[in-house]
């Protein structure tokens, strides 16, 4: 096949970038509703349709009908304050100040959240008009309001955003490569002197994990809005409780790093002129450290595939792993304790860092995931049960006793 040009190629890339995917969405339903408010409207440039449709328009469905119900009620809100205080007093300075007062105070009352200030906005704007003017104003910007956010919700219905799960599970798998990085750096450097400074290198590499980790978090809650009352995702929540508990159990894997990388920093401090482990001792960590890099990305592919066969194959490869980890694990702690035992100096950052493997292992676990994988789908079905209990409690057709039932 010939070479695909490169900036088609760089657009095929784009394609699943949800920044670019936002932007093109949000042009197309701004313009559709800037032609409708035309049609549906009096208003010779509606251009409050667009901009309602611009802050309505998220790349979930689910984002998008919550903003735009916010985003009506908080126009609505301003307005209705507008109208009251157009009739008790006119636009002055201290009239302005109770007005912004009054409409911050109701934005919050009515729990419109980041659109709190439209609330002012709107009602400093129909205010701004003349009174006589002060109705029909009023009505305009509803009506532009409600177009707007009425556009970009049939935006959102009829070309559905796509799920985001698949960038999500990609930025797992990238928290877990700089994971199995900075495991293999510390491996590296076992046999040989190793400086303060370079430890201390290692343990601020560690810290940057937290960062990596707030990103990843962000995506993954983009992910599970886009799975909410989408049509394409059929299994949404096992979905969600799959990739959630992976970051989790990535997240403490993190934190447990960063502590081994405080522990050889101590240690590095005690040794300045000495290695920080045996030659046999750096053998055994060493092969520790090879198999917990391969469970980790074992891991990382089980929480982010979608084919079965797949998922098995890294399952199976994640069991052997840590069995051979467990194995290695077994030999450095009898190392360990030979050591201390000629040399109790420092035991405990040594029994420390036998500690912190033994901390990964377990979050690693198959048996581990599984269980967190129930906890949390019974959790979700505890939560979920009340608020059924309350919808059906508005049901209107429920079952009622047949009349033979009542004669008998």
């Amino acid at each position: 096949m010939p070479d695909v040009p490169q900036p088609l190629a760089d657009l095929a890339r784009r394609r699943r970038d949800p920044a670019f995917v936002q932007t093109v969405r949000s042009t197309a339903a701004a313009v559709l509703s800037y032609l409708a408010a035309l049609w549906l409207s009096d208003a010779k440039v509606p251009l409050l349709a667009p901009l309602t449709t611009l802050l309505v328009v998220q790349v979930t469905l689910y984002a998008t009908l919550t903003r735009g119900i916010r985003r009506v009620n908080a126009v609505v809100a301003g307005v209705l304050v507008a109208v009251g205080f157009s009739s008790l007093v006119g636009l002055s300075w201290w009239s302005l100040g109770v007005l912004i007062l009054a409409s911050l105070t109701v934005g919050h009352l009515v729990r419109v959240k980041e659109f709190v200030p439209e609330v002012a906005i709107s009602a400093m704007l129909v205010l701004g008009v003349s009174v006589t003017r002060v109705a029909d104003t009023a009505l305009d910007r509803v009506l532009e309001t409600v177009i707007g956010a009425v556009v970009g919700l049939l935006f959102n219905v009829f070309f559905v955003p796509p799920v985001w799960t698949q960038s999500a599970g990609e930025s797992i798998e990238d928290l877990g490569a700089r994971l199995r990085h900075l495991l293999r750096l510390i491996g590296e450097e076992l046999d040989s002197h190793r400086p303060v400074e370079d430890a201390a290198d290692r343990l601020a590499e560690a810290r940057r994990l937290d960062h990596d980790v707030v990103e990843v978090d962000a995506a993954l809650v983009q992910a599970e809005e886009s799975m909410k009352l989408n049509p394409r995702v059929k299994e949404g929540l096992l979905s969600r409780v799959v990739l959630r508990t992976g970051l989790d159990t990535l997240e403490i894997c993190a934190v447990v790093l960063r502590v081994m990388a405080r522990t050889f920093t101590d240690l590095a401090r005690t040794h300045k002129t000495k290695h920080l482990v045996t030659e046999q001792e750096a053998t055994v960590l060493g092969e520790v450290y090879s198999h917990l890099d391969g469970a980790l990305r074992a891991f990382t592919v089980l929480v982010t595939t979608e084919v079965s066969s797949q998922a098995d194959t890294a399952e199976a490869r994640l069991v052997e792993e840590l069995s051979g980890a467990h194995l290695a694990r077994d030999r450095l702690a009898l190392l360990l304790l030979d050591r201390v035992r000629r040399d109790p100096e420092q035991w405990q950052l040594r029994g420390a860092l036998l500690a912190q493997i033994d901390r990964v292992l377990d979050e690693l676990s198959v048996e581990n995931r599984s269980q967190r994988l129930a906890e949390e789908l019974d959790r979700y079905t505890r939560e979920q049960s009340p608020k059924l209990a309350r919808i059906v409690q508005f049901i209107p057709f429920r079952s009622r006793p047949s009349r033979r039932r009542k004669e008998s």
